[in-house]
């Protein structure tokens, strides 16, 4: 048997009942035999500041220890301002830091958008694809994955209600894990 891919997911949003705390968890439960997701949080983290690189915070450490030990990252965020949340801006950076030693550094990736609106959180997803390029992160193209009227989809135990909306879900995941394959060697 195949050793399993640890799967680091980052979600952008905070909120304990988020709608993408909601999807992130709906596609640990979808993901392949193989694929091990692991919610990895960010709320802990103190803002990036050079001046720390030298002695960094211990949850600094943690964090990149645990983004370093990952075969891979799924971001799922929402979208702030036509952009990515300040948290999630501030993990990636965290993350990527002290220069040359980015944690990030040749991870597949993906990214879900997830919004209560009708575009999915486009703008977020396409400034977060622009750092993981950055970041040297494989990024998965296709499906592309903005999912829009968010609160509608979800039933009262946080799954997902719809069969297409949980066929599109299976699908991502799917497709990630094949990418994941792909660029692990």
């Amino acid at each position: 048997m195949a050793t399993p891919q640890n799967l680091a997911v980052i979600v952008g949003s905070l909120r304990e009942a988020s709608l993408n705390r909601l999807a992130a968890r709906q596609l640990i439960r979808l993901a392949p035999e193989g694929l091990k997701g692991e919610i990895v949080e960010i709320r802990q983290l103190p803002l990036y500041d050079q001046d720390l690189d030298e002695t960094p915070p211990q949850e600094w450490t943690a964090f990149r220890g645990r983004i370093r030990a990952a075969d891979a990252v799924l971001f799922v965020t929402p979208e702030y301002n036509r952009s990515v949340p300040g948290v999630l801006k501030n993990a990636i950076d965290v993350g990527s830091r002290p220069y040359g030693k980015s944690a990030w550094n040749g991870k597949p990736a993906a990214v879900m958008s997830v919004s209560p609106g009708a575009i999915g959180g486009f703008g977020a997803n396409h400034h977060l694809r622009q750092s993981l390029v950055f970041l040297n992160m494989p990024i998965l193209q296709q499906p592309e994955a903005y999912v829009g009227q968010a609160g509608t989809l979800f039933d009262s135990s946080g799954n997902i209600a719809d069969a297409g909306t949980l066929k599109f879900f299976q699908s991502f995941i799917d497709a990630f894990a094949t990418w994941i394959r792909r660029n692990t060697g």
